[in-house]
């Protein structure tokens, strides 16, 4: 189960709790799951109780009470136990979630982690003219676009050569009515720096890697090809996750998330039937990596609501810094013949070549397959 069917699956949980007649609510569009916090247990955590119990007219706690058994009883969950004034903390059968996880990023693709459809929102992104501002909007358009909203992005200023160098494009140039105030306002760039003698790629990561309150370096530091780049780490990652897919092909196999007997249902296998037996290869590989992967939807949906794609490239970071000391173990070594373990190590890497190519598509940065 991944996070977005496990969020499914906490909605799935209040509309059966309603139908019931243990809560009277209406249920709600979207729920919340996201890794534990302090004082909390299992795989993800979950405050939907805390966001009901003001309409259910019940503390959170009994509200959490009620909805437990429901999610109890729904394939792939483990345990749910009640934590602080209302918090459930799910744990899950990790021998399928895992390979589910894998199977539903290599279905998804790059889109892995975007909306279904359009949610109805249609945002108004409006910047000064300053070179950062337009980039963070262009930035934040890609992700609320991928969360499903229908945004249009205006400036007070705009330099054409903005588009020939670094790929941002704005709806309009212009002064806005007063009662479209500046929304997208970061600390722009010092007056000494060139963004955009960086080229596209690193001139965009050295205005979008940065918080918006913290002021960007543009320097040579961002086209070094060394660890202690952040970017070249990650379309480092990116190019070795290739690389692992173009050498098991010359070894005659391919990725297989599911190679064993235990058998997973529902939209996340990947499968026509939506159904997959699986064993449980990944069980025990490379845990941080599986959770970052796991994290990426909800990562991509707190970067548009808050406007913050800095938060999406520090995750493509975390993700690559997980990444690479796995990608060595996929291929078979010495005279090993690819195996089972094998081919679900190549789905592991293929999702993660995925994952991070749909990340810097969204900031507008290439992901090289060669590098």
């Amino acid at each position: 189960m991944t996070p977005v069917e496990l969020s499914r699956t906490v909605l799935h949980a209040v509309r059966r709790a309603v139908d019931a007649g243990e809560l009277s609510v209406a249920v709600p569009t979207r729920a919340v799951v996201a890794p534990p916090g302090p004082g909390g247990c299992g795989d993800y955590a979950t405050s939907i109780a805390l966001q009901l119990a003001r309409p259910a007219g019940q503390p959170p706690l009994k509200v959490a009470e009620v909805l437990r058994p429901h999610l109890l009883g729904a394939d792939g969950i483990t345990d749910v136990v009640l934590t602080g004034p209302g918090f459930l903390n799910i744990s899950l059968d990790r021998a399928v979630s895992r390979v589910g996880l894998v199977g539903e990023i290599l279905r998804r693709g790059e889109r892995y982690g975007y909306a279904d459809g359009p949610d109805g929102r249609v945002v108004q992104l409006h910047c000064p003219h300053d070179l950062r501002a337009v980039v963070v909007a262009d930035a934040t358009a890609r992700l609320l676009r991928s969360q499903g909203a229908l945004v249009r992005v205006t400036a007070e200023g705009f330099e054409d050569a903005w588009t020939s160098v670094l790929g941002v494009a704005v709806d309009a140039v212009g002064r806005a009515p007063a009662e479209l105030p500046v929304n997208v306002r970061p600390v722009p760039a010092p007056a000494s720096a060139d963004p955009m003698s960086l080229g596209r790629d690193a001139g965009r990561w050295a205005l979008l890697h940065p918080a918006a309150h913290d002021r960007p370096r543009a320097g040579d530091q961002h086209l070094v090809q060394r660890e202690s780049n952040p970017l070249f780490r990650v379309r480092y990652a990116h190019a070795r996750a290739r690389a692992a897919t173009r050498n098991a092909a010359d070894l005659n196999f391919t990725a297989d998330p599911y190679p064993g007997p235990v058998t997973v249902t529902g939209s996340d296998t990947g499968t026509p039937t939506g159904t997959a037996t699986v064993t449980a290869p990944l069980a025990d590989v490379a845990p941080e990596l599986l959770a970052a992967l796991a994290d990426h939807p909800r990562v991509l949906a707190a970067a548009a609501d808050h406007r913050a794609p800095d938060r999406l490239a520090r995750h493509l970071v975390t993700v690559a810094d997980a990444a690479l000391p796995f990608l060595p173990t996929v291929l078979p070594r010495g005279g090993e013949k690819p195996s089972a373990a094998h081919r679900a190590r190549l789905a592991l890497a293929e999702a993660v070549g995925a994952v991070l190519a749909g990340g810097l598509d969204l900031l507008g940065i290439d992901a090289p397959d060669h590098l």
